[in-house]
């Protein structure tokens, strides 16, 4: 899923800040842990999380990541 992301995230330069989470890292289970917390439930590995909100729990197209991705950043305040 990493894949996908690393192929579109540079369309969107420093609009767009990303960050992959490795659960074997003590910090990245602690991450994991309160984000399945918030969900109610295990958190899906792999998922896309955009702004704390599960967007993804299989891996997307290219085209439908970036189309969620411009969703979010016509949403956000600039």
């Amino acid at each position: 899923m990493a894949r996908v992301v690393e192929a579109v995230a540079p369309e969107y330069g420093d609009r767009l800040n990303w960050e992959k989470i490795v659960t074997k890292e003590l910090a990245g289970a602690k991450r994991y842990q309160s984000f399945s917390k918030s969900l109610g439930r295990p958190a899906p590995v792999p998922c896309i999380v955009i702004e704390g909100e599960l967007v993804f729990e299989t891996t997307p197209s290219t085209e439908e990541l970036k189309a969620c991705i411009d969703r979010f950043l016509k949403s956000s305040p600039k």
